[in-house]
């Protein structure tokens, strides 16, 4: 045993040896084990920016250092989610205090904003106007939040932080394979704004090794190393944003871009079976539902219902149907709407939900329709290209993050002489009542549209405590499905006992309540796909769509797996 330990340590110092070379290009796709290290973990969805993480722990900077380094690598070497144009939340245990905090940085509605501003004449919403260009465009946040969390626990000088990122833009690094293609397949988006075509298609199609560089976005990177938040909410940067929002139709003021402030929110947490599971509450449903199902599925033996079998997915689909129908009641932005935390997350709530259940028995009546279903009794859309990334020390911080710009690219708008690619995030506040947005969720009055109110989020960047410490950080993209995908990270590793790329590699499962589908991945078994539908479940089978970034402490070591769900994927362990 203890040489095998030593082995996959060399491995791992190894593998982060060969990443030291900046233009490297890497395909972990390979990698079925987890990463093992002794001295911190980072995870996260593109190598290089996992290489930036390791290098900060190395230092002995802490993940709070780390996090910000990765947070703004990713901005460059992840353009289609990481971002400083976007937003997110951030869900942190801290070692000194024995506390865990959350910020959420999300974006917020312009100051211009209203409520029917994406409706047609006839009152149907013209999803067009708040998916592409600068009116779907809401006030960033990444910069703000990552300033907070420096500011409160940072241990390494900001401009520090942000070198390996200025250098990624302006030295440039070997696009992978999978960048690539994912460029050439949104030429067509992308294209509509020349600001942002200069950058990625000098020549299209886009050839494998092809080199990126972003002089503006470095320029940008240094202005805020040299100056914090006022390198981009105020100064040359503002007046660039606000000048294009001005000359295309956007909404974003100086004004709005000097209100904007990140808020520290209590994160939420539960009991489950032994562990206690610390989340994000709203503005994101992601903790919210997350407990709630966790509440719910407490009152089984999810180890006798079998991992993935047609009863344990039945159950599964069940549970999840009655927490998307409350998501599209319930939940909004605090600060506007009063949420029913402590209710929906109650295990009275739970038990409630549990006697309503129909299970899948293999004898009728059939599972639940999504139109029998209605938001909680107990109380009278977005896009797989967010990106996520988990991070421990060595001194027992830890820290989940996810972050960004909703669609692949945002919105397709680059400021202008700043790199910068823009969110759109507005797409994810309820347009119209009772209208599904881009990805197929519904919403209603707590997530209307209001000038400064951030949008509902189904981010859930969670961590789970054992005996008081740090076990595992967990997160994914994946747009509504994030929430269940967490879920079933959570479910594999503590009632399924799954070791941490197991639990990853695992084939997932998602209901949304509306619409009344159960998505399945492809590899999931085609027999007990059949046996689903044939008792009556309308199945659909998908691609992955989700992409768990995790870390893990567990008997002094620190265990890590980057889901290779996305090529680019990479745990890499310090030692």
């Amino acid at each position: 045993m203890i040489k095998n330990l030593k082995f996959l340590i060399i491995i791992t110092c190894a593998f982060s040896y060969t990443l030291n070379a900046q233009n490297l290009v890497l395909n972990p796709s390979s990698i079925t084990h987890p990463v093992l290290a002794s001295k911190g973990m980072v995870a996260t969805q593109h190598y290089l920016a996992s290489k930036v993480g390791e290098d900060i722990l190395s230092q002995g900077g802490n993940a709070y250092d780390a996090a910000v380094a990765v947070g703004f690598a990713l901005a460059v070497v992840l353009p289609r989610a990481g971002n400083i144009g976007g937003g997110g939340f951030m869900v942190m245990h801290d070692a000194s205090s024995k506390e865990s905090f959350s910020i959420d940085y999300r974006e917020k509605a312009p100051l211009k904003a209203s409520r029917d501003m994406y409706l047609n004449t006839d009152g149907s919403v013209n999803s067009l106007r708040s998916t592409i260009g600068y009116l779907a465009v809401g006030v960033p946040g990444s910069v703000y939040g990552m300033w907070e969390v420096h500011q409160k626990f940072g241990s390494i000088a900001w401009e520090e932080l942000l070198q390996p990122a200025i250098k990624l833009a302006d030295g440039g690094f070997i696009m992978s394979p999978y960048m690539t293609m994912t460029l050439n397949k949104v030429h067509k988006k992308l294209s509509q704004f020349p600001s942002t075509e200069s950058i990625f298609y000098k020549n299209y199609p886009i050839e494998f090794n092809t080199p990126l560089t972003q002089p503006d976005l470095a320029r940008t990177l240094t202005l805020i190393a040299q100056n914090g938040v006022a390198g981009f909410y105020e100064g040359e940067v503002a007046d660039k944003i606000v000048d294009a929002m001005e000359k295309n139709g956007g909404l974003i003021s100086h004004r709005d871009l000097k209100k904007y402030r990140p808020s520290w929110r209590k994160p939420l947490s539960s009991k489950y079976k032994g562990i206690d599971i610390v989340t994000m509450g709203p503005p994101s449903s992601g903790g919210i539902h997350l407990i709630q199902m966790l509440n719910i599925l407490e009152n089984h033996d999810l180890q006798a219902y079998g991992h993935n079998n047609p009863r344990y997915v039945s159950l599964l689909a069940e549970v999840m149907k009655y927490a998307y129908a409350d998501r599209s009641k319930y939940l909004g932005d605090p600060d506007f709407f009063e949420v029913p935390i402590d209710e929906l997350t109650s295990k009275e709530y739970a038990k409630k939900i549990n006697q309503k259940l129909k299970l899948f028995k293999f004898m009728t009546p059939p599972p639940s329709p999504s139109t029998s279903i209605e938001p909680g009794e107990y109380i009278r859309k977005e896009s797989i290209e967010t990106t996520h990334y988990s991070i421990a020390d060595q001194y027992g911080n830890i820290i989940s993050n996810t972050y960004t710009l909703n669609s692949s690219f945002g919105s397709g708008v680059t400021i202008e002489g700043t790199g910068i690619l823009m969110n759109n995030e507005m797409d994810d506040f309820s347009a119209s009542p009772g209208t599904p947005n881009q990805f197929g969720l519904l919403g209603g009055e707590a997530n209307k549209i209001v000038p400064e109110k951030r949008p509902l989020s189904s981010m859930t960047p969670t961590i789970v405590l054992r005996d008081g410490l740090p076990y595992f950080a967990t997160g994914s993209p994946g747009g509504s499905r994030i929430i269940t995908s967490v879920l079933q990270s959570i479910l594999n590793i503590v009632d399924f006992e799954l070791e941490v790329s197991d639990a990853i590699l695992a084939p997932r499962v998602h209901h949304q309540w509306y619409p009344d589908i159960l998505q399945l991945e492809k590899s999931y078994n085609s027999h007990h796909a059949e046996t689903l539908a044939k008792k009556g479940y309308e199945v659909l089978m998908i691609n992955p769509a989700t992409a768990l970034q995790i870390v893990m402490i567990k008997n002094n070591f620190y265990y890590g797996f980057g889901d290779t769900r996305r090529p680019d994927s990479l745990a890499i362990g310090v030692n």
